[in-house]
């Protein structure tokens, strides 16, 4: 297992790019806009959300390890009307359109990072879909030095290989990078491949900033 660095054990090692995950850190993400942009139904809606994007095609599809047609395929065979079926089908084509929105104070907070020299990286479990349209949701995007969508490379986070190609892809030292991502169990997996990390479950970009500038990347001038 490679090292993990925190606090004092930071000092002497300069981070010189940051990390950022996509979904619930940079934009916001529900499964239930689409929805409810198609009916008026909330628990027709709500049935729809889980049937798709609670569905484990879903996750394949992220992996990159199934088709879009075969997946809604799949997702609608659990329904039993044709109504429900054919919202389904509308929800899943269109759900890029309305599910996602670009947290702005993520984008201010890029652009500073950016011009204080910092590179800015996605790596995030996202399905081949994000590749037409990643560029209509995410801040700040002409500050990216490079993107990782995990469908790309069939295997997702927290799987050492997922961090393995980013690293590779973009020819980064996992110690050199600093990562943040809402779910736990992906900061783990960094930490393991020796990429440190913050958890912004709580979504707070006030504590975020704080914990960058006053601790993280202060340890590394």
């Amino acid at each position: 297992m490679a090292p993990a660095y925190s606090g004092a054990e930071r000092r002497g090692i300069l981070i010189r790019n940051i990390v950022f995950d996509m979904g619930k850190v940079l934009v916001d993400y529900s499964g239930m806009p689409v929805c409810r942009h198609f009916t008026d139904n909330e628990a027709l809606a709500k049935r729809i959300c889980t049937a798709v994007f609670d569905s484990p095609e879903w996750v394949l599809l992220d992996m990159g390890v199934i088709k879009e047609k075969d997946g809604i395929e799949k997702m609608i065979s659990r329904l039993d009307t044709e109504e429900e079926k054919e919202l389904a089908v509308k929800c899943f084509d269109h759900w890029h359109e309305y599910n996602m929105t670009a947290r702005p104070e993520m984008g201010d907070l890029i652009r500073d990072l950016k011009a204080k020299g910092y590179g800015i990286y996605l790596c995030s479990n996202a399905s081949v879909r994000l590749l037409t349209c990643y560029k209509k949701v995410l801040p700040a995007i002409d500050c990216f030095d490079g993107i990782l969508f995990s469908a790309e490379v069939l295997c997702m986070k927290p799987q050492k290989e997922m961090y393995g190609h980013f690293f590779e892809r973009f020819g980064l030292k996992p110690e050199e990078c600093y990562f943040i991502d809402d779910l736990p169990n992906n900061i783990a997996g960094a930490k393991a491949c020796g990429m440190d990390g913050y958890c912004f479950a709580d979504g707070d970009v006030g504590k975020l900033k704080e914990t960058l500038y006053g601790s993280v990347l202060s340890l590394t001038k």
